[in-house]
């Protein structure tokens, strides 16, 4: 099967099942594994895709997503091609993408395997006992954050911490003088925070606590869900301390 995925987290999950082989064309934010960056046909970026590439691959299946993707270009591509588009807004429908793809891609046993090990995992999560409200960032000038339609949402629901921006849709821009978060996270993805920012950040809001944190866990609906509750557990422990 020849396979190519618009989509980073959903490169990471096809490998994930065994399908590394598989799969003729990549993003160039398709990072993980390390092994497919390195070596894979890289059809553009998830909203710039180069579309005479892809159609010289002759794909048997394109993975594509609502939000990653521009809607236009994957029309596109259906003419000609078996295009997945999936709409990921939280884990339940996270883990039916991951059955979907695995039906796909005749990888059910395993994509069943992974779905039961995510739902373990999170089942073991031990949200936050204090009420918090969290700002999380994903933009620098302007500075944005999350609305309540989001993937990244739904991950810091279950941290059990209050979104402040959940009366908000898609990814808002903010305004610090209209916000007093409890805890700040700013995420390493698609803006790559840093200590700087950090320290700038701090300045403006003194009583917050503000954390650097992998953005992967937060926005990547693959079998990087599997671990993503371990991660939120160590953050959720240590601001809590």
């Amino acid at each position: 099967m020849r396979i190519i995925s618009t989509v980073p987290s959903q490169t990471e999950l096809v490998a994930y099942l065994g399908l590394e082989d598989d799969l003729v064309g990549i993003t160039k934010f398709c990072v993980f594994p390390d092994s497919i960056f390195r070596y894979k046909t890289r059809i553009g970026g998830t909203k710039t895709l180069d579309l005479d590439l892809i159609r010289s691959l002759s794909p048997d299946l394109i993975l594509s997503n609502k939000e990653e993707n521009i809607k236009e270009q994957i029309e596109e591509l259906r003419r000609d091609f078996n295009v997945f588009v999936s709409d990921v807004k939280e884990l339940p429908s996270a883990t039916e993408m991951i059955k979907e793809v695995s039906r796909l891609t005749h990888r059910q046993s395993e994509g069943d395997m992974l779905i039961r090990a995510i739902k373990k995992s999170f089942i073991g999560l031990k949200p936050s006992s204090k009420s918090l409200s969290c700002l999380y960032l994903i933009w620098k000038e302007p500075w944005m954050s999350v609305g309540k339609d989001t993937f990244i949402h739904d991950m810091v629901s279950r941290c059990g911490w209050t979104n402040i921006c959940e009366d908000s849709i898609r990814y808002p821009e903010v305004k610090f003088d209209e916000l007093q978060p409890d805890i700040i996270l700013l995420s390493s993805e698609p803006f790559p925070f840093k200590e700087q920012h950090k320290e700038e950040l701090q300045s403006s809001f003194p009583d917050a606590k503000i954390l650097l944190v992998d953005g992967t866990y937060f926005s990547w609906y693959g079998n990087r869900m599997k671990d993503a509750p371990g991660y939120f557990q160590g953050i959720i422990d240590a601001i809590q301390l």
